[in-house]
C-alpha cells in the first residue's frame, strides 16, 4: 500500500496554501499558489486550490481535506457566505471541491481552524476554553469552549476585531467606528508609525525611503528590534489597546489561556508585554480572579492548514 495523507489548505486573499499533515500535526510537505483576486470567476480559485492539493499530495493517496477560508463560514461547514478578498459568495464550496477531488472535504473559517490547532497541537494543548485572537491587517479569532470549537448560531463567532471599544472612534472598513482593530492591527501599527514620521527621528524615516506610504509592519518589527524607539512606542501602543479588548473577552469567556497569533505577534513580548499590563489593570475582578495567561501561539503560519487536516481526519473517524 502506498503512502497515504491528509491535506490542509488555508486560503487567504494573497496566497492558498496547502500541506500534507501527519497525525502529530506536524507539516511534512507544502504547496503554495497565489490566489488570483475577487474579481475573477470562483472557478479560478478553485483551479489554484486543486493545483495545491495534487502538488502537495504528489503520489499518496489523498484520504481528505480541510479547507481554511478566509472568509464567514456557515454554521454546517457547507457555504463561504462571504470572502472580503476572494470571489465566493453563498457558495457550496465543500460539495463543489469534494465532487471535484473525490475525496471528503472539510470547510472551516481560517481562524476557528487555527484555534482547533492551537488548542490541539500547540500553546493552548490539553486547555478546554481557550481565546485564540490572531493579529494581522485587521483582527480575526476563535473559540474553543468547553472543549469544543464555539462556531455560533450563523458560524460566525470569533469576529473579535469589530467588537467596538471607542464610541464614534476611528472609521472601519466594516463600515462602523472604534472598532478594536482600529487599534489594536497590523494596521494600526502601521498607521501609529506614519503619523509621526517626520516629527521624531526614526530609521523607519530612511527604511521606507521618506514615503509614508512604503512603510510596512514588518519593519516596525524589525525596527523595534534594532531599538528604535518610535517604533517601541508604536508596540507599546498597539500592545496596550490589545489588552484592553482581551480584559473584554476574558470578562465574556473566563478561559484558561488567550492566545495570540497572526503576523503582528512575530514580535513576541515586545508586543505581548504591555498587552499583559493592561489586562491586568483593565480586567474586571483582577484582583479576585486568576488572570488567564497571554501566551504567544506556536504553530506559525501554517497553523489554519493544520487545523484543517487534523479536522478532516477527524470527520473521517
Amino acid at each position: 500500500m502506498g503512502e497515504q495523507v491528509w491535506i490542509g489548505v488555508d486560503v487567504g486573499g494573497t496566497k492558498v496554501l496547502a500541506g500534507v499533515v501527519d497525525d502529530e500535526g506536524r507539516v511534512r510537505r507544502t504547496a503554495l499558489r497565489r490566489t488570483p483576486g475577487r474579481r475573477v470567476d470562483v472557478r479560478m480559485v478553485e483551479d489554484a486550490l486543486t493545483e495545491a492539493v495534487e502538488e502537495a499530495a504528489g503520489d499518496a493517496e489523498v484520504l481528505g481535506v480541510g479547507v481554511a477560508a478566509a472568509g464567514f463560514v456557515d454554521a454546517d461547514g457547507e457555504r463561504v457566505m462571504f470572502a472580503p478578498h476572494l470571489p465566493w459568495e453563498d457558495s457550496p464550496l465543500r460539495e463543489v471541491l469534494a465532487d471535484r477531488w473525490g475525496v471528503p472535504v472539510v470547510l472551516e473559517n481560517d481562524a476557528t481552524a487555527a484555534t482547533h490547532a492551537e488548542a490541539t497541537y500547540g500553546a493552548a494543548r490539553g486547555a478546554r476554553d481557550v481565546v485564540v485572537v490572531t493579529l494581522g491587517t485587521g483582527i480575526g479569532g476563535g473559540l474553543l469552549l468547553d472543549g469544543c470549537l464555539h462556531r455560533g448560531r450563523n458560524g460566525m463567532a470569533g469576529e473579535f476585531g469589530h467588537m467596538q471599544v471607542v464610541p464614534g472612534g476611528l472609521a472601519c472598513e466594516c463600515g462602523g467606528y472604534g472598532c478594536w482593530e482600529q487599534y489594536s492591527s497590523g494596521s494600526a501599527l502601521v498607521r501609529f508609525v506614519r503619523e509621526r514620521l517626520g516629527i521624531r527621528p526614526t530609521v523607519l524615516e530612511d527604511m521606507c525611503q521618506g514615503n509614508p506610504a512604503l512603510l510596512t509592519g514588518p519593519m516596525v518589527t524589525d525596527a523595534a528590534g534594532d531599538g528604535d524607539l518610535l517604533a517601541h512606542e508604536a508596540f507599546q501602543h498597539v500592545g496596550d489597546w490589545l489588552g484592553v479588548g482581551v480584559a473584554n473577552l476574558v470578562a465574556a469567556f473566563d478561559p484558561d489561556c488567550v492566545v495570540i497569533g497572526g503576523g503582528v505577534s512575530a514580535a513576541g513580548d515586545r508586543l505581548l508585554d504591555p498587552a499583559r499590563t493592561a489586562l491586568e489593570r483593565t480586567l474586571v475582578g483582577a484582583a479576585r480572579r486568576e488572570i488567564p495567561p497571554v501566551l504567544p501561539a506556536t504553530l506559525g503560519p501554517g497553523a489554519g492548514l493544520v487545523g484543517a487536516a487534523d479536522l478532516a481526519r477527524q470527520t473521517r473517524r
